[in-house]
């Protein structure tokens, strides 16, 4: 493989920088909600084209927008008025040989109800939600590229010129960000505090060593019983968390939750981030796919990132989806199996009509101490044992273990 290059790094490692930001938008954000609703649909696609055609079609549902709705949160209780509406859009092979989708509607509608069902826990799908599917066929030259191969028993050919991009390993701020989330999120925490909605948002900022994370984090209104039950809980769960992440990472970290929160006076009334469903999609903020977390599940401004929105790209030839996915598989594998390898990026481009497994280049760069030409071989090697396996990378999205968010 000609077009793999392997390089050390020449540039300050981001952790050694005086500032870094790093954000993620946990499970019930409108945009994360957006991305999950657009992956369940392509996996769901997936899985009723291998039952009715025996193979996955062209498709490409990566277009999701969340019109959030009407709410009245209050103390102990509260109601939906107006149901958040969301909108699938994207093309897709609705029939082939005399078997067809009858009616796609209902069938979009029970992947968003499925999903929501298992992740929102006190969004009703039913009536709190409205459902809009806009799925039409493809272009001719696209589904015409993505048959082709089918046809010929062929690698798929790359739906896309595009690039993907990744990189490993999370540094302290990083893990923070994104453990913080996933705490707040875990089973353990909701069976604490069932106050704790999924609409978690977590912004890391680290100058020199001074690590803040600000947390904006939507309380569920029925569980809370007052503006003092509302600030002692808020407490307990700062303390919780604060107490979880220094111990993870091992150093200080300064937490805040809802800092937009102000306690009543005499002559003002309180602001409290309150929902009645546990994410502010319900009336606070709209969504759209694309616009949270990468695949790695983080928001990283000081590291390599592609714009690319992963979910809902069919997981067979669209390298914009597998792409980003291999890269960061390549980066962690040259860390983890490599002595003396820091960090690592990878960065792969495609051309679109060639194989998915011919990019036009594959760089890894990599920060060691070690001469680049003693580790080169075994750099290769794992990335030329990716760009083999990548052909067959559709099985794990398909069967939810490579996140896309």
């Amino acid at each position: 493989m000609k077009n793999i290059i392997i390089t050390p790094m020449t540039f300050e490692p981001v952790y050694e920088q005086q500032a870094e930001i790093v954000e993620r938008k946990g499970i019930g954000h409108p945009d994360t909600i957006c991305d999950y609703l657009a992956e369940n649909l392509s996996r769901e696609l997936c899985k009723w084209y291998l039952e009715n055609f025996g193979a996955i079609m062209h498709h490409n549902v990566d277009k999701a927008l969340l019109v959030g709705g009407v709410a009245k949160p209050e103390f102990g209780g509260g109601e939906v008025i107006e149901p958040i509406e969301i909108y699938l859009v994207g093309r897709a092979i609705l029939e082939r040989d005399g078997k067809r989708l009858e009616n796609v509607e209902e069938f979009v509608r029970e992947t968003v109800e499925e999903w929501i069902s298992k992740n929102l826990r006190h969004l009703d799908p039913k009536r709190h939600i409205k459902v809009h599917a806009r799925l039409k066929p493809g272009s001719k030259d696209l589904v015409g590229l993505f048959e082709g191969f089918q046809k010929n028993g062929e690698i798929p050919s790359a739906n896309d010129t595009s690039f993907g991009v990744g990189f490993a390993p999370f540094d302290t701020l990083e893990k923070a960000v994104y453990e913080t989330e996933r705490f707040l999120n875990s089973e353990k925490i909701k069976q604490e505090h069932p106050e704790i909605g999924e609409d978690i948002k977590v912004m890391g900022v680290r100058i020199a060593d001074r690590i803040r994370l600000t947390v904006a984090l939507a309380f569920v209104s029925r569980h809370i019983k007052s503006e003092k039950d509302y600030f002692a809980k808020k407490e307990e769960i700062l303390r919780k968390t604060k107490e979880y992440i220094q111990e993870l990472i091992g150093r200080e970290v300064e937490l805040y939750i809802n800092t937009g929160d102000k306690r009543s006076t005499a002559s003002q009334e309180g602001n409290f981030y309150i929902t009645v469903t546990g994410t502010s999609a319900e009336q606070g903020d709209d969504g759209q796919v694309g616009r949270g977390n990468r695949v790695n599940g983080l928001i990283t401004p000081y590291r390599p990132m592609s714009l690319e929105a992963a979910a809902g790209k069919n997981p067979i030839s669209h390298v914009g989806k597998i792409y980003n996915t291999v890269a960061n598989k390549i980066s962690n594998r040259v860390v983890q199996e490599i002595e003396d390898v820091q960090e690592a990026y990878c960065y792969i481009v495609s051309q679109i009509g060639k194989p998915i497994n011919e990019p036009q280049v594959l760089d890894v760069k990599v920060r060691t101490k070690r001469d680049i030409k003693g580790i080169e071989e075994p750099i290769r090697r794992i990335a030329e044992e990716e760009l083999e396996l990548m052909p067959e990378v559709w099985k794990g999205f398909l069967e939810g273990r490579y996140p896309v968010a």
